[in-house]
């Protein structure tokens, strides 16, 4: 069980914090968003609302119990949760992680229950699966990139690499996207982006495109003047064995986001975002014209403070 005084102390923490992100929320008209992470030391949770679920992560770390006391002290967590958000425990999901800077783990199947639901983000559908991966299929941290690519989708031929569960090429076929070309190496999270497009009805084959392969050496076939507006968010490092080469994100985001502008028209948009903390841009060997970072203003509100993620805006010349 828990110390009465800990027990108090998160429930007092976790009332301030949900009382005031659900405001912000609800004025918003917002569903999905993460109430807490992290906050107390003594309880190394991310807590985040998915319209009438919660997922909640823990981070492993030392606590020094056995697993029975473990349980225990989880469960009472979640009844402080219940009493809090009001949402039953029996629709919460708890998984453990260790804390990264970075999506390494995206890609790791941890169970097959294979249970999706739907929920709504600025009009837009999406599955999320709350059971079998360590993430959710949206990235919530992105709302308001999303929500910035709808804005500039309009006419567009767009990319969006790494593309992961879709959420991107949704707001951009929203948007009025000429065409949207999803490209991811996984073709699990490919065939999830497909199904969060047809939600969405989006299954014009012509304009919407979802390319299975190696971001790396796709960027080598395109021609130029193939894309108007790309987002890519890449993993910090990966070596699959489905790849010909091993990627960096520190090491080869220079080479990368050249061979992304190359594809790209004169004055095309470049979104970049990486969560490898120590993240830094070699803007002298970026072929670009503009490079901004817009890190903090495409933090939301319920990330402000808390982010782990760069954004930049790059603009071919």
């Amino acid at each position: 069980m828990i110390d009465p005084a800990k027990a108090a102390m998160f429930k007092n923490r976790l009332t301030k914090v949900f009382k005031h992100k659900s405001k912000l929320a609800k004025r918003q008209n917002i569903t999905c968003y993460r109430i807490y992470d992290h906050d107390l030391p003594e309880f190394p949770f991310s807590i985040e609302l998915y319209q009438n679920n919660i997922y909640i992560a823990e981070y492993l770390r030392r606590h020094g119990m056995e697993d029975d006391a473990h349980e225990a002290w989880l469960m009472a967590c979640l009844e402080i949760i219940q009493e809090i958000t009001a949402v039953p425990t029996d629709h919460m999901y708890c998984k453990q992680r260790k804390r990264q800077s970075h999506r390494e783990g995206q890609y790791e199947k941890l169970a097959t229950e294979q249970e999706f639901y739907t929920v709504k983000e600025n009009g837009q559908l999406f599955l999320v699966n709350l059971t079998d991966y360590l993430d959710t299929g949206l990235f919530l941290d992105h709302r308001i990139t999303r929500e910035k690519v709808k804005q500039l989708s309009k006419e567009k031929r767009v990319l969006n690499l790494f593309c992961y569960t879709g959420s991107f090429s949704v707001y951009a076929a929203d948007g009025g996207a000429a065409s949207v070309t999803s490209v991811d190496l996984s073709k699990t999270y490919l065939s999830w982006a497909e199904k969060n497009m047809a939600l969405n009805q989006n299954t014009d084959p012509k304009k919407f495109h979802f390319v299975h392969a190696d971001v790396k050496q796709y960027l080598k076939t395109l021609e130029s003047n193939s894309f108007d507006l790309v987002i890519m968010d890449p993993p910090t490092f990966s070596n699959s064995k489905r790849m010909k080469d091993i990627l960096d994100i520190q090491r080869d985001h220079a080479e990368l986001i050249n061979d992304v502008l190359k594809a790209m028209t004169a004055g095309g948009m470049l979104f970049f975002s990486t969560n490898f903390t120590r993240f830094e841009i070699d803007k002298e060997s970026i072929n670009a014209s503009h490079i901004k970072d817009i890190t903090r203003a495409t933090t939301p509100f319920d990330f402000e403070g808390k982010l782990k993620r760069w954004c930049f805006e790059i603009i071919k010349s």
